[in-house]
C-alpha cells in the first residue's frame, strides 16, 4: 500500500492578522468613508493573486456586495480619491509608501 502526502498550495498571508481585523471592521460599514474605500482597495489588490486566504478573498466579495460596488468601481473611486489629494491619517503609514524614514 502506498501512501501520498498531499501539501495544501494554501498560504497564509504575513499580514492576514492585521488584514482581518480592516476586513472585519468594514464587513458592517453601511456608509463607507474615503478611508474605507482605501483600504478595501489595497486589500484586494493585496490578496487577489495570493495562493490562499479564502476567507479573507470571501470577505472581500461579501464586502463589495454589500456595499454594492463592483471591482472596476471600487478602483475607480479610488483614484479619484487619490486624485483629491487625499492622504491617510497618520495611524495608518503603512498605506502610503515604504514607511521607511529617510530624514535623517
Amino acid at each position: 500500500m502506498i501512501h501520498y502526502l498531499f501539501m495544501s498550495n494554501e498560504q497564509t498571508h504575513p499580514l492576514r492578522t492585521t488584514d482581518k481585523i480592516i476586513i472585519d471592521s468594514l464587513i458592517t460599514k453601511e456608509k463607507p468613508d474615503d478611508l474605507d474605500f482605501i483600504n478595501l482597495a489595497r486589500l484586494l489588490n493585496r490578496y487577489t493573486n495570493f495562493p490562499g486566504e479564502t476567507e479573507i478573498k470571501n470577505d472581500i466579495e461579501k464586502i463589495l456586495k454589500f456595499w454594492k460596488i463592483t471591482k472596476n468601481e471600487l478602483f475607480s473611486k479610488t483614484k479619484n480619491i487619490w486624485s483629491k489629494s487625499f492622504r491617510p491619517p497618520n495611524r495608518n503609514k503603512d498605506l502610503v509608501g515604504s514607511g521607511f524614514d529617510t530624514s535623517n
